[in-house]
């Protein structure tokens, strides 16, 4: 029986169900996601949600590939410093609004069409610009690793200042005196009177391992002379 809800008006589906449970976890976080939680938000009974998803295995397969279906891939033919460049920017911007998704991916794999496409449309996008099959899967990682640290630092920073409602670098080690620790002073001081952003420093490590990549190409793209 439904609960008394405006969202149960609209016809339960398993699109619906998926997207309740990103919306979920983004508010709450993944270990607050259960079946009667999901039923609640949809305003249906628990037993509901069975009828279009087989069990919590088919949610969590499904709210990754809902997630990775948000960043945005390489189009045929890009150029794949650019089109690396724009990948992970995508994927920055996308992770951050679901941090909890980044455990996800890793403890479960590779299993909606989404993300199978999105790995196929990257991996095709560096063979294409004469990368070889093992450096296009260097790369690959690589990039993946540095976005996804990226987001777990941005988001235990900003989870850290909200929590001890400070907001600037000058606190972040507590009472610390020069002798001590000379350069992490000098660091606090350097973060205090400059324009730090992470946005600045993220665009300063991607450069960086863009042009390290160069270098692992091993012919011209294809099509070039």
């Amino acid at each position: 029986m439904e609960a008394n809800n405006p969202s149960s008006r609209s016809p339960l589906t398993r699109e619906r169900i998926l997207q309740a449970a990103v919306r979920l976890a983004d508010q709450k976080g993944l270990d607050a996601l259960t079946m009667r939680r999901l039923g609640t938000e949809l305003g249906v009974e628990a037993m509901s949600l069975y009828k279009h998803i087989a069990n919590k295995d088919e949610i969590l397969d499904g709210m990754s590939d809902l997630v990775v279906g948000e960043i945005e891939v390489p189009s045929p033919g890009a150029e794949w410093r650019e089109a690396m460049r724009e990948r992970a920017v995508s994927a920055r911007e996308v992770l951050s609004r679901h941090s909890w998704a980044i455990g996800l991916f890793e403890s479960r794999g590779a299993r909606g069409l989404s993300i199978l496409r999105y790995v196929n449309a990257i991996l095709g996008n560096l063979r294409s610009a004469g990368f070889s099959v093992d450096a296009a899967v260097h790369a690959f990682w690589l990039l993946d690793s540095y976005v996804y640290g990226h987001v777990v630092q941005e988001t235990a920073t900003a989870t850290g200042t909200q929590e001890d409602g400070t907001d600037s670098a000058g606190s972040a080690f507590g009472e610390i005196t020069i002798d001590e620790f000379p350069h992490l002073v000098e660091m606090e001081q350097h973060a205090l009177t400059s324009e730090y952003s992470f946005d600045a420093e993220f665009a300063f490590g991607l450069d960086l391992i863009l042009d390290g990549l160069e270098g692992l190409r091993e012919s011209p793209p294809r099509g070039e002379v």
